[in-house]
Order: C-alpha cells, then structure tokens, then sequence
C-alpha cells in the first residue's frame, strides 16, 4: 500500500501543469529565436529502502504513519468536496487497471455532450501531458497532474489543480486518476461518484482479485463490448463476482469505440446534473 511504501509522503516530483499555457510558453519562446525543453525530470528518493525489519517498533511506526497520510488525505478531500458543493459541480473520479479505455470514453463522453454539459478534466499520470493534450484538443479546460513516484492522485492534489481550472457553477468535472487498481482505492478526492472501469480483455475476476477498487465504487463501466465476440468471458460472471464485493455497483456496458451503450451512461451522467 501506499502509506506503507511512503510513495504518499509528500508531493516531491508532482507537477500540476495546464496544457494551453504550455504550448504558450514553447511558442514564446521558439519567436525569441530559441528552443529548450520544458521536460524536468523529478527523482527523489522515499528516504529510506525497502528492506523492512520484522521487529515490533517498525511495524508500528509504518502503521502511524500510513494513518496520518490518510487522515490527512480526508480533511483535504472533505475541503474539495465542500466547494463541489457550494458550486454545484458533480466530480466523477475515474479509477482503472492501465488500457482499460479511460481516456477514450472520457474524450467520446466530452464530444458528445459538451455542447449541453460545461466540462471540466484533471488527468492524473505519472508522467507526459499525453492525456491532458487530447483534452485540450477538445478545447476543454484541463489540467494535468504528473504524480512522479506516486502511484495515485492524492486529495490536496486535486484542490490545486481546481484553483487553476476557475470552474463556473453547475459543471461537472472529470478526474482521471492514475492508472492503479489498488493505491487510488485508498484515497477519497472529494468526488461525488466514484466509477470504476474494466475493459471484457482485462478477464471477469479482477473484482473479487482487487475488492478494495469495487467496493470503494458507486458505477461499475465494462468497456469493449465490441470485442466480445473475440473473446473468452462472461460478462455475467464479471457482475456477479462484481456483486458479491459491492451490491449496490450500478453497471454500463459500453463501447467507446463503436458507441454502443453510450446514450445510457449519458442519460445516467445528465440525470445527475442538478440545475440552478
């Protein structure tokens, strides 16, 4: 976990960067008669190795610590979450395995409904702006949180990229975390729902294999149907094991790329928006 192996310590090598003002500074600075490279590379250490004694005293301490992370990671979220609410925003935190479709339903999601739902993206990896520049494409406002060592997006974070994003009232915001079926479970970001997505490749036991992930989850998306008759897996099977660890998962079968199952996780996301 986390809080055991100190990647959630603290925030060296996290960087929060908007995509637009970026590419500003690149083209500035390409008129001045110059380039360089705005790629940093953070390294730092979890100050201390990973070869952990058996004795009593160290076990406690790890435990002490990984509590006061935690601890710390609810105030915070509590904070952003009392701002969702002042503003009326609905925040979806997007957790998954990697190459589950995050990004690819997010962009189908963003293209088919900004133009009645104001938008919002925080991308959460460790590292590029590859994600947050497929956003930006979109012109949707973005910013993207390169998490270093860290394996999760942390609550405090996440309220550092809300001040840059300005969002107005009755938005929504989309938060893509990390790609991580275990860290990302541990840490509550404010979020109104959070939806965890499998792709049919990933096979029908990742719920009962990471149980942490599914029972954290409010909606459960299974994306690649299209690939289905590709494919050895039962969906069924997949909801049933899904079931036994959350039994109030509400689930969307979809295809991101096809679009089949869209209109009905559009009609859910909508139905969430509050008016003024």
């Amino acid at each position: 976990m986390c809080g055991t192996c100190g990647c959630g310590t603290g925030e060296s090598g996290v960087a929060i960067q908007n995509p637009k003002e970026i590419k500003n500074r690149e083209h500035h600075h390409h008129h001045d008669g110059h380039t360089h490279s705005h790629e940093h590379h953070h390294d730092h250490s979890h100050g201390h190795d990973h070869h952990h004694r058996d004795d009593h005293s160290h076990k406690r301490t790890v435990i002490e610590v990984e509590q006061d992370i935690l601890h710390h990671n609810e105030i915070m979220a509590s904070r952003n979450r009392g701002y969702f609410d002042a503003k009326n925003i609905f925040a979806l935190n997007l957790v998954s395995s990697p190459g589950s479709g995050k990004t690819s339903i997010l962009e189908r999601t963003l293209t088919d409904l900004k133009p009645e739902v104001p938008f919002y993206v925080i991308e959460g990896d460790q590292k590029t702006m590859n994600d947050a520049n497929r956003i930006d494409a979109l012109d949707i406002p973005v910013i993207q949180i390169n998490t270093g060592k860290g394996c999760h997006l942390e609550s405090d974070m996440v309220y550092e990229a809300i001040k840059k994003l300005s969002m107005v009232d009755n938005s929504v915001l989309m938060i893509e975390n990390v790609g991580n079926l275990v860290c990302p479970s541990m840490f509550n970001l404010g979020e109104s729902k959070r939806v965890v997505i499998i792709s049919t490749t990933e096979g029908e036991d990742k719920p009962v294999k990471y149980p942490d992930m599914f029972h954290s989850s409010d909606i459960c998306i299974i994306n690649k149907i299209d690939l289905l008759p590709y494919l050895n897996i039962n969906i069924e099977k997949l909801k049933e094991y899904a079931l036994q660890v959350n039994p109030n998962l509400v689930f969307f079968e979809i295809s991101a790329t096809s679009g089949e199952g869209m209109d009905t996780w559009y009609d859910w996301l909508k139905s969430n928006l509050k008016s003024e």
